[in-house]
């Protein structure tokens, strides 16, 4: 796949211990994107944050937390993003889902030797 030029940036907040039919939020989101062909997707852990509830998540040594923020990044074309964005309204039940336009400057795999 090749990827240059204007894209958009998808971001979803949502918590560690949020599920999605017995699974992790997170980890279904990723699945799915994957499966709907979208180049690809980061899950970033926070190490501290709070949201619409402003309930405090954090990895401070005396809160140890199992429910800390967490983000995914998803860079593609507009068109595959908001093409997704149903799929996630329907699975995000608390968290906040964010686009951005952003210039895509080099998306490519390894090349492999022979």
């Amino acid at each position: 796949m090749r990827l240059e030029g204007h894209g958009t940036l998808l971001r979803v907040f949502v918590g560690e211990s949020d599920q999605w039919h017995g699974k992790p939020l997170y980890q279904a989101i990723v699945r799915r994107l994957r499966e709907e062909g979208i180049a690809g997707a980061t899950v970033i852990r926070a190490i501290e944050g709070y949201g619409a509830k402003s309930h405090l998540h954090t990895a401070r040594i005396l809160r140890l937390s199992e429910d800390l923020p967490l983000v995914v990044e998803v860079v593609d074309t507009e068109e595959n993003i908001r093409r997704v964005l149903p799929m996630l309204d329907e699975m995000v039940a608390d968290g906040l889902v964010t686009l951005e336009r952003v210039e895509v400057i080099t998306y490519r795999a390894g090349r492999t030797e022979t």
